[in-house]
């Protein structure tokens, strides 16, 4: 009888510390969104500034420029950019742009993506002037929506953390 109380205790403990575990980690998963964000609006920046030197000084094709952005940035943003390098191959660049960001599988928000799309009303439309000042325009934009994130994820980052782990800590003593 004493064995299976302690069978039982072992397996109470186990499952209180697997509620206890997963709930801070959907809590660390869901406040990971904030950093994410942050991270790929500061990608795109790079990229873009990469974007505006080699069509002012290297005079290479958008497309061309785009699959070197590719191979330079990894990740989402990366992709993004080889997406539209190949659909430039199908379709102009400014559309090609466009549905490279709407199929996109990043943390951005809708409004970051929004901004980016800007990018396509002039992309390959007009003069090396009107392009760079596009693309100037855009990480304007992008360096409003990077401190709007910033502050969105000082706010909420900790705060989902912490929320996990005591969600899961009142789960624990509730079930004790």
């Amino acid at each position: 009888m004493k064995l299976i109380k302690q069978k039982m205790l072992i397996i109470k403990f186990t499952l209180l510390t697997a509620i206890f575990a997963l709930s801070t980690f959907l809590g660390v998963k869901i406040s990971r969104k904030y950093y994410s964000r942050v991270k790929e609006l500061k990608q795109f920046q790079s990229a873009l500034n990469i974007f505006e030197e080699k069509i002012k000084f290297t005079y290479e094709p958008i497309p061309d420029v785009f699959e070197e952005i590719s191979q330079n940035v990894k990740g989402n943003i990366g992709d993004i950019f080889e997406k539209a390098s190949e659909n430039m191959k199908l379709m102009s660049a400014g559309v090609a742009w466009e549905k490279a960001i709407d199929e996109s599988t990043t943390k951005l928000t809708k409004e970051d993506k929004e901004v980016l799309k800007g990018l396509a009303k002039m992309l390959g439309k007009t003069d090396l002037d009107g392009q760079v000042n596009e693309i100037r325009l855009t990480l304007k934009f992008l360096e409003t929506k990077l401190q709007e994130a910033e502050i969105e994820k000082a706010k909420n980052e900790k705060m989902y953390r912490t929320l996990g782990a005591t969600v899961g800590l009142a789960l624990v003593i509730i079930l004790v």
